[in-house]
């Protein structure tokens, strides 16, 4: 389905070995009753990719589409915003404002007087930080947003409209994320960050416990014998840790989990190679702008360093391709949204890709579009060039 393209495939050898907890299944719980109540909450579909399957030779596909989340084109909504209304609930509590300050109370504005005085922060390709802004917008506080240099415009701009202060710096996302941390340390603000460092652990299992909901949306949903793989992108592997620990809960025996990254910027896949964390170098100039990430999230590599199957590393040709096979059957996926997908296809064509991920006709594969035309110019001119 895909025209030939070279990837890497790197199979994990410490797959299975024993770890740490790293999101517990209480703050799941509590993430979970919380987003689900929030207005405008609805699952996002689980579309059956049957033409998809025929043609690479497997049992069934199917793909989550969360472009329809909260309006916000993305799965984000599900971690940044939530997480935001944790910190501020924690922070009023602190204060003695409230001791127990509910994401409903704050929407309602009952104590704007104390959050109208905080300010959250947080660096972003683009999606995540139009998440913070939106629940900085919906909780009441004050929100600055860092992008780096190759952030397009139209992403800027949709941050922006949620009242959001943005600002541009030099370099990659990674010298984002440091000076957020910077200003936010000089300023006194709150960094809602999707990813973690040391000294920094508390926002992002916030906003994986979030991003949870989605996967556990996808079991619901599931139909028929349970998923025998799940191929996940991965950027800073957050999203793709929640997934992993979600399906490990649930699905017995564990499906085959499988880490898609962008050829240009595979941290997880090197940090894989090198057996600990690594930060890879370069401008990570990918069009798979969401992931386009150096560095990975100590605590997402705690969870794949020993839950991923197998790490890929896909070119940004295969995206743009499977970007068109979805538009011609009328589904609109973003480029980062379809890392997995492109490594599934590349993977399922390739003999000893295929053998080594076992993947053949009985193979039911779970896949994640997390993200739709967030950019709406860029999606038209790859979709339609």
């Amino acid at each position: 389905m895909l025209a030939p393209h070279p990837f890497r495939l790197f199979p994990n050898p410490n797959a299975g070995t024993p770890g740490v907890v790293v999101l517990p299944e209480g703050g799941f719980r509590r993430a979970k009753a919380e987003i689900t109540s929030w207005p405008g909450y609805a699952p996002t579909p689980l579309l059956d990719l049957a033409a998809v399957a025929r043609a690479a030779g497997l049992g069934s596909v199917q793909m989550k589409d969360e472009a329809p989340r909260f309006g916000l084109g993305s799965f984000k909504a599900l971690g940044g915003a939530y997480a935001v209304a944790q910190m501020l609930g924690a922070e009023l509590a602190r204060r003695g404002v409230a001791a127990r300050a509910g994401s409903g109370e704050l929407v309602a504005g009952i104590y704007a007087a104390a959050t109208g005085g905080i300010t959250v922060t947080c660096a972003t390709d683009g999606n995540h930080g139009r998440s913070v802004a939106w629940g900085a917008q919906r909780f009441g506080c004050r929100c600055v947003i860092y992008v780096h240099a190759t952030v397009s415009q139209g992403r800027v701009d949709a941050i922006a409209r949620y009242g959001a202060e943005v600002r541009r710096v030099a370099g990659t996302y990674d010298d984002a994320v440091r000076e957020a941390a910077r200003v936010a340390d000089a300023e006194g603000w709150f960094v809602i960050s999707d990813t973690s460092y040391p000294g920094y652990t508390t926002v992002p299992v916030d906003v994986m416990q979030g991003y949870r909901v989605m996967a556990d949306e996808a079991l619901e949903q599931w139909q028929g014998a349970a998923p025998t793989h799940c191929f996940m992108q991965g950027g800073v592997g957050g999203a793709a840790a929640a997934v992993s620990v979600q399906l490990r809960g649930r699905v017995v025996p564990r499906p085959m989990f499988i880490v898609a990254e962008p050829d240009r910027a595979a941290c997880l896949l090197a940090s894989a190679e090198a057996g600990e964390p690594v930060a890879i170098p370069g401008d990570l100039d990918t069009l798979m702008a969401g992931l386009a990430c150096g560095e990975p999230s100590i605590l997402a590599w705690q969870e794949l360093a020993r839950a991923a199957d197998a790490f890929m590393a896909v070119p940004d040709e295969a995206a743009v391709e499977c970007m068109r096979l979805l538009a011609r059957q009328g589904i609109v996926a973003g480029e980062s949204g379809v890392a997995g997908l492109a490594a599934l296809l590349l993977a399922a064509a390739d003999p000893a890709a295929r053998a080594a991920l076992n993947l053949g006709p009985e193979s039911r594969v779970l896949l994640f579009s997390t993200e739709g035309a967030t950019d709406p110019a860029l999606y038209k001119r790859l979709v339609t060039a």
